[in-house]
């Protein structure tokens, strides 16, 4: 079962406004109860009104839930970037809600990990960061669709800027930062590109198709289990 399904289970289980042990939840849905533990913290940080403690038992009294979504990548870049115009705004109100939602979303986004983790530290960044790279979402979308090899302006962490002809695989969502998979041709190698740091990118002339080691399911091949 993937977890979004799970939590959603759990909410469900709880929605009946009585005591509920994590053992009895766990046997039910053929977890750990430490499982439930952690899910029971994911389910009070996106703004769920669970109550209760470990040993004794979890209920919800009242609450204000939305039926359980399914999101494209489009729909989702949307409330991004929604999201991140509202966190500039003057309103102290409509920012700090903003940032709550923000927050809640992050917490039920599907659990991932990438190499090098620490040195993104994606959640810290601020959302103008991140709406910076919207404007190249279309062009990079396209690409993707169409396999079309892409001219790459990319400024590094360090402030460099480097020029790249990249092959542009596939788009991640990583908590408020998008990042592009891509085969770069400079480096001979898979790069995963942050896309709030390209400052241009030109769709080339030249298509490109699936070689030996360039592909997508090349690179999550390589990516541990």
């Amino acid at each position: 079962m993937r977890r979004t399904d799970r939590l959603f289970d759990i909410i469900g289980i709880l929605r009946d406004g009585k005591l509920h042990r994590a053992q009895d939840i766990a046997d039910r849905l053929e977890v750990s109860v430490r499982t439930i533990y952690r899910d029971m913290d994911t389910l009070v940080a996106s703004g769920i009104p669970v109550e209760g403690e470990r040993g004794m038992g979890y209920m919800v009294r009242e609450a204000i839930t939305l039926p359980p979504l399914t999101l494209t990548t489009e729909e989702l870049e949307a409330l991004n970037l929604g999201i991140a115009i509202v966190s500039e705004a003057a309103d102290p109100d409509l920012k700090r809600a903003a940032l709550t939602l923000a927050d809640k979303i992050d917490a039920v986004l599907p659990t991932q990990t990438i190499a090098e983790a620490d040195a993104w530290k994606f959640a810290v960044y601020p959302f103008a960061d991140a709406a910076r790279g919207f404007a190249h979402m279309p062009a990079l979308r396209a690409a993707i669709k169409t396999r079309q090899k892409l001219a790459l302006s990319y400024r590094r962490i360090d402030g460099t800027l480097t020029q790249r002809t990249i092959r542009p695989l596939h788009m991640e969502y990583w908590g408020r930062v998008w990042t592009l998979t891509a085969w770069c041709e400079l480096r001979d190698d898979f790069r995963v590109f942050r896309v709030d740091l390209i400052e241009e990118a030109t769709a080339l002339p030249e298509l490109f198709t699936d070689e030996p080691g360039k592909s997508l399911a090349d690179y999550m091949a390589r990516q541990p289990a």
